[in-house]
């Protein structure tokens, strides 16, 4: 069935085809190091003390793309295959929003309205998790960046926030997104009730079974939700009738709103992780997380954080690969998705669709296949086909590693996590957890005593079902798997090189 584009009319005519870790001690560290560690502190200290408001929120966003050794592939016009322009997005982003998704400012001011907003929960703290390094018996020091504190409980209010005050300056009267989790749509509904914005959400079915408070969550802050795929948009029908019982994707449901959008003149779109712009928002996380550490007199050693689309992952890890590029401090940076869907350390680098259908921009990405849908494990946020081409274009420069974990050993670090430090995670930030404990662990056996920053994104709370499954012993490991993905790899669009 020909589905409607944002940037095309009918198919475009593509073929198709089918690190070790730094390991250095800070506890037995020379007195000159110690020293030059806390001079750097300082520095940074004294450098960054402008670029927060009274109450220690930052007041710029950070943008890593000048500061890499390389460009990243500008993402492509699906028919011409040439870079695209930023007129080819008006039909889904306000202007604003489409000048920071290409902009190579260092630094983009938040407004005030935004800082203003983000005092309700940020500054977000960070936390040492004592108990946790007492249980494993570990020499290392934990630290988390909780991000749970957030009126939707997760990091998402960061890029929600300036997304939706972004629209509504411009006189959009509505906006639609796609959620997996429920995280992303219960921010951009809390977002939108804010600033007077109609909001509509396509929820992953998976997810929309499994999590039925997270849609009461969107629907108290005035959002309407429909499980994706549904027989509302083109998209949703075509899916269905090829397999009326599709537990959906993040890919699937990216179609629905899209094409909504595109639709509609009054209607713009809303991305919860992927795109630049998302990815910068979020770097509030890691500014804020620098002068914290600093603060305490702590460098990391190791920085891990869960992957899905990447914008928690990137809101914490770019402020310290700037720092890194810099020569300052040598973290080893570390991504950690599910092994059922690892588009990082299985996935293909290549130029790919956004959302299923391909009605999106075609991106450089690690990609598992844009019609690839992964099993419906828990963490419903992890559950997209490919990673954000920002990040992607960083892990192919070797600026940082990424590992993938089955979901059983997740939640076995999470009751960990839980009875130690209180907190009941959600289920992409298990993944960062129990990457945190074989760390931990390898300490133990090494004797270092590393530092070790982990990325807290968000609470369990509504997420119990799962925890429950897993205490009754009922959940099972759900893996990639080569013959499922075979199709979908197949079908990766062709482009030259030269058009890369």
């Amino acid at each position: 069935m020909a589905m409607p584009s944002l940037l095309h009319t009918s198919p475009p005519q593509i073929s198709c085809t089918s690190s070790e870790p730094t390991k250095h001690s800070v506890s037995f560290a020379p007195k000159k190091q110690l020293l030059m560690q806390r001079k750097h502190r300082l520095q940074v200290k004294a450098s960054t003390v402008n670029n927060y408001d009274a109450h220690g929120i930052p007041k710029q966003w950070y943008n890593i793309i000048p500061d890499l050794p390389a460009m990243p592939p500008p993402p492509l016009h699906p028919r011409t295959l040439e870079p695209l322009k930023p007129d080819d997005l008006s039909s889904l982003f306000p202007d604003e929003l489409i000048r920071q998704e290409v902009s190579l400012d260092r630094f983009i001011d938040i407004p005030d309205e935004v800082i203003d907003i983000y005092g309700l929960w940020r500054p977000t703290p960070l936390i040492r998790a004592k108990r946790l390094e007492k249980l494993l018996d570990t020499p290392a020091r934990i630290y988390y960046k909780y991000e749970g504190t957030s009126p939707a409980g997760s990091h998402k209010p960061n890029t929600a926030v300036p997304q939706a005050f972004y629209n509504a300056r411009e006189g959009i009267k509505k906006v639609v997104t796609e959620t997996g989790a429920g995280q992303w749509g219960s921010s951009i509904a809390f977002a939108s009730s804010l600033f007077d914005l109609d909001c509509e959400v396509w929820q992953v079915r998976a997810s929309y079974d499994q999590k039925p408070y997270r849609k009461l969550m969107m629907q108290t802050w005035g959002a309407r939700v429909h499980p994706s795929p549904s027989d509302l948009t083109e998209a949703g029908r075509s899916i269905l009738e090829t397999d009326p019982l599709s537990p959906g994707s993040l890919g699937i449901a990216i179609s629905e709103a899209v094409e909504v959008a595109a639709k509609n003149s009054d209607t713009k779109y809303c991305l919860g992780s992927v795109l630049n712009h998302v990815l910068l928002h979020q770097t509030v996380i890691g500014e804020e997380c620098i002068n914290q550490m600093g603060e305490i007199g702590e460098t990391p050693d190791v920085i891990i954080g869960c992957t899905g689309g990447g914008s928690n992952f990137g809101g914490l890890a770019f402020p310290f690969i700037r720092e890194k590029l810099k020569g300052k401090i040598s973290p080893v940076i570390r991504a950690v998705e599910p092994s059922a869907c690892p588009s990082l350390t299985k996935g293909v680098y290549a130029y790919d669709y956004g959302d299923t259908v391909g009605m999106t921009p075609l991106m450089k990405m690690h990609t598992l296949g844009h019609d690839f849908i992964p099993d419906p494990i828990h963490a419903g946020g992890l559950r997209y086909h490919g990673m954000a081409p920002l990040i992607s274009h960083v892990y192919e420069l070797g600026l940082m590693e990424a590992i993938s974990i089955p979901q059983i050993e997740c939640f076995q670090g999470a009751i960990q996590f839980a009875r130690t430090e209180g907190l009941i995670p959600a289920p992409e930030p298990t993944h960062a957890i129990a990457a945190t404990i074989r760390e931990a662990l390898l300490c133990k056996e090494t004797g270092e005593s590393k530092v070790i920053l982990t990325a807290m994104c968000g609470h369990g709370h509504f997420d119990l079902p799962a925890y429950d499954k897993y205490l009754r012993g009922e959940m099972i490991n759900l893996s990639y798997s080569d013959e499922k993905v075979r199709a979908p790899m197949a079908k990766i669009p062709q482009v030259l090189a030269t058009q890369m």
